[in-house]
């Protein structure tokens, strides 16, 4: 693949993952967000492993910038760079890629559903045992855990919805973009068949 492609595919994924940062800022139901897709999304369209955990991870971090000092300023008292048990979120978020590492090496809607349901379950069992383990408000103890998930049961379903229709977005509006527009596609041709290509033309 030529540089200006690998630039052009690597500038394209980059500006959905932000753009799916940012649509946080849009009022949306309670965990209908795109942080599981957005995991997902980095790790099967990255060639380059490291960016599939920078760029969503920046992106994020970007947008939490907003939403803390802008949407929400007046529940902090000055600036906030990172918000109270903003690990466990992004703890998720790396699980997250990693299940997409190895779901997604091909995209098809079979692979992209399993990988979105183990995104939202993924991220309801570590964000809610962040809750559990930081907070001060359950019992540090099996009840108090379980007693924490399910207070965020009712909230689970949101979190389905969400990783749903931001995969189905993201995904199928990147692959339309692939077929329409060439550039946009990894170079998957192996060496042994540019070889042959060769000695075709040189017959």
């Amino acid at each position: 693949m030529a540089t200006k492609n690998i630039t052009l595919r690597i500038s394209t994924i980059t500006l959905f993952i932000l753009f799916a940062a940012f649509s946080r800022l849009i009022p949306h139901p309670p965990n209908f967000a795109p942080i599981g897709a957005m995991a997902l999304f980095g790790a099967a369209y990255f060639s380059q492993r490291y960016l599939a955990f920078i760029i969503p991870i920046i992106s994020m971090w970007l947008s939490d910038l907003v939403i803390n000092n802008v949407v929400f300023a007046h529940y902090f008292n000055g600036f906030v760079w990172a918000y109270d048990g903003f690990y466990w979120t992004y703890g998720a978020f790396i699980i997250i890629s990693l299940v997409g590492f190895v779901l997604l090496k091909k995209v098809n809607p079979q692979r992209l559903i399993v990988s979105s349901l183990a995104a939202s379950v993924l991220f309801f069992i570590i964000s809610n045992f962040g809750v559990w383990a930081s907070g001060m408000m359950y019992p540090k103890n099996i009840s108090g855990l379980m007693a924490c998930y399910i207070a965020g049961i009712p909230f689970f379903k949101n979190t389905l919805l969400g990783d749903l229709v931001y995969c189905t977005a993201m995904f199928g509006i990147f692959e339309i973009m692939q077929y329409k527009i060439p550039k946009l596609r990894e170079n998957k041709v192996a060496v042994g068949e540019n070889d042959d290509a060769l000695k075709i033309k040189h017959k």
